[in-house]
């Protein structure tokens, strides 16, 4: 004999009190579970005494060089070009894009604990008893069932207490910490792409400046050797001759060199094998433009890094997170209510499972109550002192960001000062020569004054156009203390 468990044994009506319980419980869960109180701090920004104006800034308001576009900062088509590629393609900036995509799949994991989960669930149980045992029936009665079961299953934990929110707000603030920190290896390669670009150029520069004074060295080389040829010349001024030629031959292979590894690294930037690196203007060329555009390099207020810097704003998105894991850690001192509840049919026969007899329904609240956990109180201490170092760090990516904007804004001033500077000594240098081959040439002079005049010249040549690359990569530096360019 084969027996099954029916529901046609229970009330003729079985569905009566479980809707009810469901008219009832449902909304008042769902009232408990949005509108329940939030254990734990709500976050305010921390007040921090801010100066009103950068030292040595120009007195211009709120105006900023960092509220330009990256493309109107320099009107260079290639640079623009290089940088456009560099967004795409480079390997910094599509990892950082993942762990954003990352950081927001685990806040929607997390944000969606706040919502009941609806399940569909089934199963078949067979089962045989022994006959010789099956207690309360007489011996030799066989025990046997089989039915099927299938429904909905629906489970929520009520979020009375706050925790599961503050478990999301931390997530949301952690997935906006990882869009911040995108936007600082956006702003960083931007600014190595342009420093980059400018030090590729000005080793260009270099390379043009030795090959010119290596054919000046050439000239006053065979000039001397004729001189000698004929007796106005010694063997001494030949080899002093050859110490400024091979001066610049040695020059020129070094630059070559540094250009061959500073094309390696831009384009590793973009994301690319070795190749040649296309040029734009010339280096003079972009920092007369660059003066002439901006003569004074506006700052802002300081206040405006606040908003601005992606480092300090991921900075305040990760106080956020910490400040919200303690009210989650807060909330564990609180019961845990659960929802549990499941809707089907229960029948032997398979066409019969969602006919009226075979339904059915049942509906479990839960409390769970701490009494004694001993590890409680120490999680609630551990999130404070996180919290705490999470502050420690906000406010010291604040004073970082402004002393990175004083000491751009003191390397530019100082750096355009020195290149005005430079260029009066190289025009002097330029004379020196001048008059020195006049007077040895003349013969009131060795080719000793020559050799010195044409060295100075020389490296003063090279050291202005390391200015003029020091320049341009203070406004870069400046564009990115301040926050600019993560904004397209």
């Amino acid at each position: 004999m084969t027996s099954a468990y029916s529901a046609s044994s229970r009330s003729e009506n079985p569905w009566k009190l479980p809707i009810r319980m469901r008219r009832f419980i449902a909304p008042v869960a769902l009232a408990l579970g949005l509108s329940g109180c939030l254990v734990g701090p709500n976050y305010h920004r921390p007040a921090t005494d801010l100066p009103t104006q950068f030292p040595g800034a120009p007195a211009d308001g709120e105006e900023s060089i960092a509220d330009k576009k990256w493309f109107d900062l320099f009107q260079d088509a290639t640079l623009k070009q290089l940088v456009a590629t560099a967004l795409e393609k480079n390997f910094d900036v599509r990892i950082a894009a993942e762990r954003v995509i990352e950081a927001r799949s685990q806040y929607g994991i997390t944000h969606a604990n706040l919502f009941p989960t609806l399940d569909l669930a089934a199963s078949y149980t067979a089962s045989r008893s022994s006959s010789i045992g099956s207690f309360p029936f007489p011996p030799g009665t066989p025990v046997a069932f089989a039915y099927t079961q299938a429904g909905l299953q629906l489970s929520w934990e009520v979020d009375l207490f706050g925790r599961l929110r503050r478990l999301s707000e931390a997530a949301k603030a952690q997935y906006l910490a990882s869009e911040e920190a995108r936007h600082g290896v956006i702003i960083s390669l931007i600014s190595d792409v342009m420093t980059t670009y400018f030090s590729l150029r000005e080793l260009d520069l270099e390379l043009e400046i030795g090959q010119q004074n290596n054919g000046i060295a050439l000239d006053n080389l065979r000039l001397i050797q004729l001189r000698k040829d004929r007796g106005a010349a010694n063997g001494l001024e030949v080899h002093q001759a050859e110490q400024f030629l091979y001066t610049t031959t040695a020059q020129i292979a070094s630059v070559e060199r540094s250009i061959a590894q500073t094309q390696d690294a831009l384009n590793l930037l973009l994301a690319q094998a070795p190749a040649e690196v296309p040029r734009g203007p010339a280096l003079e060329q972009i920092a007369t433009e660059q003066i002439a555009a901006a003569p004074e390099l506006p700052a802002g207020l300081p206040s405006s890094l606040l908003e601005r810097r992606p480092d300090i704003r991921q900075a305040e998105d990760n106080l956020i997170a910490a400040n919200a894991q303690i009210g989650a850690a807060r909330a564990l001192f609180f019961p845990q209510i659960s929802l549990t509840g499941f809707l089907g049919g229960q029948s032997q026969p398979l066409l019969q499972l969602f006919s009226g007899p075979a339904r059915m329904a049942s509906i479990a609240p839960s409390l769970l109550s701490p009494i004694f956990h001993a590890g409680l109180r120490s999680g609630v201490r551990l999130t404070e002192a996180q919290q705490r170092e999470m502050l420690l760090a906000y406010q010291k990516s604040i004073y970082g960001a402004l002393r990175e904007v004083a000491d751009a804004l003191a390397d530019h001033s100082r750096t355009r000062e020195q290149r005005g500077e430079e260029e009066k000594l190289v025009t002097a240098l330029s004379e020196s020569v001048r008059l020195s081959t006049l007077r040895y040439r003349g013969g009131l002079d060795s080719y000793l004054q020559v050799l010195d005049a044409e060295r100075n010249l020389f490296a003063g040549q090279l050291d202005l156009a390391q200015l003029r690359l020091l320049e341009l990569q203070s406004v870069v530096q400046l564009y990115r203390a301040l926050g600019g360019g993560w904004v397209s």
